[in-house]
This record gives C-alpha cells, structure tokens and sequence, in this order.
C-alpha cells in the first residue's frame, strides 16, 4: 500500500499545473462553504442568544385564563404554587424568572406602534441586562451621536419602558421623554399609563419589533391585575441542549400535581389564541414549550439559508466534479503504457483502481484541507471586525446589527469529509475504466 501511496503522490507531482488548476477550484469552493456554513452557524447563535433572552426561557411554563368559553388570556394565576412544582420537578435548574404579557399601543407626540408589552421584575433579570445592548444616539435619532445614553437597569424604577431602535425612531423619542402606553383590560375597559424612556436598545431583527420591556407593575395595574399572576415562567437550565427533554418532565410533574396541561403544540404562545378561544372549557390551563417552540416562526431563516447554502455549492461540486473526471480521463489517455506497464509486471485491477482513487483522494483532502483552513481564517477575522449590517432588512434576518460568523470544528470538518469524499467519487468511473484496460493493448497504445 506504501508503494501506492508515493506512486499517486509522484502523478500528482508531475502534473503541476493540472494539480494547482483542480486545487485552487476544490479549495475555494470549500472556503466558500465555510464561510456560508459559519455565517448560518453565526445566525443559529444570534437566534439562541436573542430568543433566550427577550423571547423565552430554555422552558416555559406559561398558559390561557378563560372566564367564557370565547375568550381566553394569556396569563397564569396562583403562579406561586405553580413555580413550587417546577423549581422541585426541574433537573438541572439554573434559575427562574417571571414574565408579565400584554400588548398595547405606544403613543409620542409625533407618532405610534402596536407592541408587545414584557413586564419584568428588574432585580431577577441580570441575564437579560448583561445581554441587552444599548444603541448609539445615531441608530434611532437623525443626527445623533455615537455615544450611548439610557440606563436599562432603571426599569426597577415604576413608570419607566425600554425601547428598541427602530421603535424610538418611529416615535421620534430619547432617553428621558415621556410616551403614553393604551391597552384594553380583560373586562374590555381602555387603560392607560405614562412611562419614561429610561435606554433604548440596540435592534435585533423581527425579535425587537413587536416588544418593548417595563416593569411588571405596570403590566399589573394596566391589566389590574394581582401579584399572584404573571404570563410566563421562565426556565433556565444548565445545559440548553436538555431543554426539549425537561420540557416533557415539567409537563408531567404538572399534571401529577393537579394542573391542567395543554397537549404540546411547537408554536409561540400568540399563535394560539385562536384554537384556544374555539375549545370548550373555562378555567386555566398551563401551556409548556421550550424556547425553539416560541420562536418557530423564524425557524424558516436558518431553514431557507441552509437550503441556498447546499444548493450553491452543490452547483459549484458537481461543476467541479465533471473538472475532476476530464482531468482523470486525460491522466488515463497519457498514462495507458504506464498502466499497461504496472498490469505487466503484476500490479492487480483493484490495484490500478485504488492507485486513481488515491490520486483524487490526496487532491481533494489537500486543497480541502487548506481551503478550510482559508476560510475559518476569513471567518473569523470578518467576526472580529464587527461589521455593521446596513440594511434594516438583512438586519431582521440575521437578528443582529452586526455580521456575526461562528467557526466551529464540526463545520470545518463537515466541508473537507463532504468535499474530498465527493472528488474522491468523481474519479471512480475514469479510474474504473483504467483499472479494465488489457496490459498488451496497453503497452502497444500510441498517443
């Protein structure tokens, strides 16, 4: 096999040119993987980090009130006793936070949105005030500056909202103005509440254009509603990798306690409502999912990117491919005495056929090889220079402001076993056919 292994070198070696051509393709094809691969990686990231932080927990323990059969709430009561049963039920429990739901109109003197209200208890939440990032005064006011203003950790303060970017700008404020929250209560009465802008927050695609972040005693008396409810628990875990797994046991434990329990449907809670209105019973029942359920309705990004991803390079493979089955059917043409030669003096088909195989093997696994090395490179220093992302639309889907790539090993090592073992394959029917050739007509073949 050592005699092989230096005989496929010694062909690659002398046909420089026809190695450099066929590496340089192989090796850029397999750095544009890469660089496809960590910027799908990066967005996965920015998902996780993003949803678990202003969208879910690594499990939720949330659920609807419904007073009649045609309405429904989304909040849970007597959540004391319920957060008892999942903080003794939950394996690997890091911590728990509460997260009050509403959804009213935010009104400036020169403008409105519709949002989603999180209220929040500011002295449980250091997660989310170690995540949340503040925006330059340029992000949400013409003119402004680079500087940051705003203080998120003063929404333990009551009357006070965080906003994000985009929603400042629509409603022309900074940190310190005044707006004005409306939201109807559950008995149909409107309801208002003045809050301060305390900071305004950097945008993170379509996860900050429908929220803005208060105090949960402004959700309550909004709602007026008591302390012994709230939308949300909040799960978090030690490990996020076990969050579908504990999902079903908290679910369980629920049950075994006594609550009603919603059959287990992956969508976010304000995809619900519907089919929660049209069943028929009253009450509460609790609603637990895990954080990918909640923010399933941007599940299609990474789906529709990883899909354009493997089509273009399968494109630009098999473009490759047919580049690697011409070079092997010239190497065939010029090398048949030599093949006639090694047939004559012994050297077995299975032989003649692992020889090519190994030549399309050394190739791929070279120019792979560096070509991910090139690109992990690439990928990282394009994440350490923080790009910022200028188009607001290519902004929500990346949920970032900046161009965040991920390398990780198992993506490099995904792109060389896929590439080399695909150039490997593309010189099996020209080495096949080598491997047949007759050593007498071999010998006595002329160009």
């Amino acid at each position: 096999m050592g005699v092989l292994f230096s005989i496929a070198l010694r062909n690659l070696f002398q046909s420089p040119r026809r190695t450099a051509l066929l590496s340089l393709a192989i090796g850029l094809v397999t750095t544009f993987l890469v660089l496809l691969m960590s910027l799908s990686r990066g967005i996965n990231e920015n998902l996780i980090n993003s949803a678990t932080t202003m969208s879910a927990g690594h499990v939720n323990v949330a659920g609807f009130w419904k007073p009649t059969t045609g309405t429904a709430f989304p909040i849970v009561t007597g959540v004391a006793k319920v957060r008892e049963v999942v903080e003794k039920s939950t394996p690997g429990l890091d911590y728990i936070v509460e997260r009050h739901r509403g959804w009213g109109k935010i009104v400036s003197e020169t403008g409105t949105v519709q949002s989603g209200l999180t209220g929040l208890v500011a002295a449980d939440e250091s997660r989310f005030f170690d995540r949340l990032i503040l925006a330059e005064e340029k992000e949400y006011k013409d003119g402004g500056s680079e500087q940051v203003f705003g203080d998120a950790r003063r929404l333990a303060e009551n009357g006070t909202i965080v906003l994000f970017a985009g929603q400042a700008k629509r409603l022309g404020v900074g940190v310190g103005d005044m707006i004005t929250i409306k939201t109807e209560t559950m008995s149909g009465a409107s309801n208002t509440a003045d809050a301060t802008v305390v900071a305004i927050a950097r945008d993170l695609g379509l996860l900050s254009s429908f929220s803005v972040f208060v105090p949960k005693s402004l959700v309550l008396d909004l709602y007026q509603l008591n302390d012994d409810t709230t939308g949300a628990l909040w799960v978090y875990l030690d490990d996020i990798e076990k969050s579908e797994a504990t999902m079903s046991v908290v679910s369980g434990a629920l049950l075994d306690a006594g609550f009603l329990v919603r059959d287990h449907e992956s969508n976010p809670f304000f995809f619900k409502f519907e089919a929660v209105q049209g069943e028929d019973w009253t009450g509460q029942k609790l609603d637990v999912t895990w954080w990918q359920d909640e923010v399933s309705f941007l599940t299609w990004v990474l789906t529709a990117f990883d899909t354009v991803t493997w089509f273009l390079t399968l494109i630009l493979v098999i473009i490759i491919a047919v580049g690697i089955m011409n070079a092997m059917w010239s190497a065939v043409r010029e090398r048949t005495r030599e093949v006639g030669t090694m047939r004559a003096i012994g050297m077995s088909q299975r032989k003649v056929l692992i020889l090519f195989l190994l030549e399309s093997l050394f190739l791929g696994l070279g120019a792979t090889v560096a070509g991910a090395t090139l690109g992990g490179g690439i990928a990282l220093a394009v994440d350490a220079a923080r790009i910022p992302v200028p188009s607001d639309a290519v902004r929500m889907i990346l949920l970032s402001n900046e161009l965040h790539l991920a390398v990780h090993p198992q993506s490099l090592l995904t792109a060389i076993a896929f590439l080399t073992v695909f150039t490997s394959l593309s010189a099996l029917w020209p080495a096949i056919r080598a491997s047949r050739l007759q050593p007498v007509k071999a010998l006595t073949h002329t160009e």
